[in-house]
This record gives C-alpha cells, structure tokens and sequence, in this order.
C-alpha cells in the first residue's frame, strides 16, 4: 500500500512523499491515519534534525515520519495481535514507548521521531510490534478524531501533575502530586498547554485551592477567562484567578499578594525563558515545587536557582518530557466522561500538504495547536478567519457557521463535514 507522508531528511529539511509501505509482518498492524496535531517538539525535531535524541537513523539511508499526536482506525491486523484488536477499532497511540533494550534499558525509540514507517503526519502507518507490546496502543471510543490527536498533549499535562512533589519534616518518603488544597501558579500559563493544564487543575479529583496563571498578553488572557472561567472554577471549588504581568515592575510581589501575601506551593513554567524561570523560584514557599513545562532548543539554557531555599526550604524541581501510558489513559478517561474538554486548544485547522510548513515555521505562528486533517488538501487556516474566507470558499463558509454555532470552537460536526467535503490529498 502507498502512503503520503512527512518524512525528515535533515536540519529543516522535512518533505511531503509518497511511497510503498511494506506488508506488514504477523506481529504488526496497519493503520490509517485521520488527525494529527502538530506538536512544538516536531518543531524542535526539524530545528535538530539528526542531532535530535530521538533520531536513530542515519537520515541519508532512512527517514523517519514525523507527528506524534495522531488518531485513525485500523485497517489491518497482524496475526499475533488478532484477539485483541479489530479492524475498524479507533486508536490513539502513547510515544513514549519506554521499550527495553537487549540489556534491559529503556531506549528513546518513539513514533514520529524514530521510525521509517509510522508517524503521525502520514495517510497510512505500519505499527510496529513495540507499540503492543508496552500497551502504547490504546482504543479509544470516541464520535471524533481531534480528541484522540490530543489525547498525548493531555497526557503530558497529567503527567506532569503527578510528577509533582512535596514531603513531611523528619519523613524521607515523597508525597507524589500536587499540594491537594494548596496553592499553584501557573507562569505563561494561557498557551494551548497552559490551558490545558487550568483545564485539569480545576477538573481533576486532586485540585488546588487557589490557581494564579499569568501571560503577558490580554487578548491570550481574555480568551482563557472566556473558555476556562473563574465562575466554572469556582463551582469546582478553586479560586481562579488570571494576571497580566507586563509592566509589573516586582511580579513576585504582586503575585505573592494573589496568594493572601503567601508564596505557593506548585508552580509551573510554560516557557524556556530565563526570568520567567527565575520568577518561578522566587515563587516557591516551603516546600515547594517547580515544575519546568518547557523544553527548550538550546542544550546549554541555564538560570539561577535559590540553593539556599534547595537546603533549608525544601524546594524541589522537576521536569516532564512527556506522559506514559497510564497518564494518555486517564486523559482519554476524563474526556471520555466529559470532565476534560481540550477542544480550546485547537486554533488552526489543514491538509497534509500543509504539515511541512506549519512544523518548521510553528513557533512563529500564533494561537494554540494546529491539527492537520492527513487525508485533506487544505491550507492551514485559523478558526477565527473561517468566516472570512469564507467569503470566498462554500467549504469556510459552512465550517464558519458551525464553529460560530460553538463558541468559535471545533467541534464534532464541522469535523465531519470537513471529512466529508474538503478535497482529498
């Protein structure tokens, strides 16, 4: 079978082709792909090329396809995974493979970075033997795609939460989590995985009493307020409660006078930036503990941290590349039962034939993820300007009318239509 897909060749150097995909063996399944969301980590994959971690070709020979963030059904299935997986089944998949090398070690393999045959940002994929066999291949019963292509995003965030945590004075054991009650910050907060993590802190059984998130940009600022409201948060039992901090000329103290003049238990940065960063662990009170939500591109990025606080305030920091497989199932869980509604984060809708340069040029392009529809020819296109290409478009003009008809969001009717009326690749 042929495929259409992303595949790198080198430093910003990513190309949409078409070629044969192999039979697939007894132990694999073919898949075909719907939706993937294009993540700032393909960004940094492109930006990296074969110096990326992940990368484990020589890129002359074989070339990986990229996506990481996919949702499809199964076309075919090998023989050995027959009495578990069915064709037609909907699948999302868990990257993060963790799966043990000869010697047992956990290698960084990972679909969308490492494999020649499977990827998110393609119309068919091989599914390799690994995915199955760590239980990185998970159904998921859903009316739609898109949230299956942030089901991994999510998963980050969950992950991140749990990876959180605190301790007792005298006690060397670590209480996982965040401080349940506590007090949490959430530092450039209002991007789509800022608001994805407000979304779970208000939503989530273990929740803070009081969540401060910060950008420095109203407009980000008011559509976070509009989507993730204080009033909903209130009615979950937080105190929600959005800043702008440009122009403040001592954010540690204005924020501190959010928290009853008290500095916060769980804070978390959403950007690689060095003051920000550094804001972060002023923010910390005993006890507390950072999480750094942001990886940057830069192997040498660095900032001060308080050491002094390390010894004698118990701080602590952390650091999440991703979620596992029991993070991706909790997050398909909570949106399955409608507790989680991620949809806001999905701002730009395209074709395949766009994923090459919306990865290389993503971090210059504003808003939350673009989702790539892999079977679809279609520029990528914010929401907010369906109605305005519409203008000229019968296909923007109805995706405009259904979105508007939801809170400018997407939604599982303007999908549908969308599968159904845009022009194949």
């Amino acid at each position: 079978m042929k495929t259409k897909a992303i595949r790198l060749h080198g430093v910003n150097d990513l190309r949409l082709e078409e070629f044969e995909l192999p039979k697939i063996k007894d132990d694999e399944i073919l898949a075909k792909v719907i939706s993937d969301s294009i993540c700032m980590s393909s960004h940094k994959l492109a930006v990296l090329g074969a110096r990326h971690k992940r990368v484990r070709h020589d890129l002359s020979q074989k070339q990986p396809i990229i996506g990481h963030e996919f949702c499809g059904i199964i076309q075919e299935v090998g023989s050995k995974w027959a009495d578990k997986f069915r064709v037609g089944d909907k699948f999302a998949i868990q990257t993060a493979l963790n799966y043990p090398d000869d010697s047992g070690v956990a290698t960084v393999w990972a679909p969308g970075y490492s494999y020649e045959f499977i990827g998110g940002d393609a119309t068919y994929v091989i599914i390799p033997k690994e995915v199955m066999e760590m239980d990185c291949l998970l159904e998921y019963k859903a009316d739609n795609f898109y949230m299956g292509s942030l089901a991994e995003p999510v998963s980050c965030i969950v992950g991140a939460f749990h990876a959180q945590y605190h301790t007792k004075g005298g006690s060397y054991i670590h209480s996982m989590g965040i401080a349940e009650g506590g007090s949490m910050a959430l530092l450039a907060g209002v991007g789509p995985m800022g608001l994805g993590a407000i979304d779970y802190a208000i939503h989530n059984p273990r929740k803070p009493s009081r969540l401060v998130v910060t950008d420095i940009d109203d407009k980000r600022l008011a559509r976070a307020a509009r989507l993730l409201s204080a009033e909903d948060a209130k009615k979950n039992g937080v105190e929600l409660i959005y800043v702008n901090t440009n122009g403040i000329s001592d954010p540690v103290e204005h924020l501190k006078s959010l928290n009853g003049g008290k500095l916060y238990d769980d804070v978390f940065v959403f950007v690689p930036v060095k003051p920000v960063l550094e804001t972060g662990d002023r923010l910390l009170g005993r006890d507390g503990c950072l999480n750094f939500f942001a990886g940057p591109t830069d192997t040498a990025f660095s900032a001060e941290f308080n050491f002094y606080n390390v010894h004698y305030e118990s701080h602590h920091i952390v650091g999440t590349s991703g979620g596992n497989t029991d993070d991706m199932k909790e997050a398909i869980a909570m949106m399955a039962k409608g507790e989680l509604n991620p949809v806001f984060m999905i701002t730009h809708i395209g074709g395949l034939d766009a994923a090459v340069k919306t990865t290389l040029e993503l971090d210059t392009i504003p808003g939350g993820k673009k989702l790539i529809y892999t079977h679809k020819k279609l520029e990528l296109t914010a929401i907010a300007d369906f109605a305005e290409k519409g203008k000229n478009s019968p296909l923007f003009a109805k995706l405009g009318e259904i979105c508007a008809r939801n809170q400018g969001l997407w939604n599982v009717e303007a999908e549908r239509y969308l599968l159904e009326n845009a022009p194949e690749i």
